[in-house]
């Protein structure tokens, strides 16, 4: 079996048994972001923590990418390419993430809906590792 490794460090917890996405949060304005940041977007201070954000969030917008993304940063194969779900979910009211969705199907997806965090192989890397990265996913009804 293959290694999975992040698709990129410090993005979320991995391996962890219950991973993570990996924000900041500002000690002056208590703006939180993500990715990490070391400085605030909100009021340009340098005064931020590292926060583990939540696991649960709505779907605040989404969209179907039908065709490959530019490469790079697209890595996979473009003969196989298969669309994929993107939005922006919201996490507990504190910050909204730009994220994959685990579901290409329109009939699947609606604004509002309560999404959970889940993370899907992208694509093998050149040494044979499952390269990983984060999703969201419709939770179960």
């Amino acid at each position: 079996m293959a290694d999975q490794v992040p698709i990129e460090k410090g993005l979320f917890t991995w391996p962890s048994e219950d991973p993570r996405l990996i924000g900041s949060r500002c000690l002056d304005c208590n703006a939180v972001v993500f990715p990490a940041q070391s400085g605030c977007p909100r009021c340009a201070g340098d005064n931020t923590q590292v926060k583990e954000l939540g696991t649960r969030g709505t779907l605040w917008t989404w969209t179907i990418q039908g065709y490959p993304p530019k490469s790079p940063p697209f890595e996979g194969d473009i003969d196989n390419f298969e669309p994929f779900g993107v939005g922006y979910v919201e996490i507990h009211d504190e910050v909204k993430v730009e994220t994959r969705l685990t579901t290409a199907n329109l009939d699947e997806l609606q604004i509002g809906m309560e999404m959970e965090l889940s993370f899907v192989p992208l694509y093998q890397d050149s040494d044979g590792n499952d390269v990983i990265t984060f999703a969201f996913a419709p939770c179960e009804a």
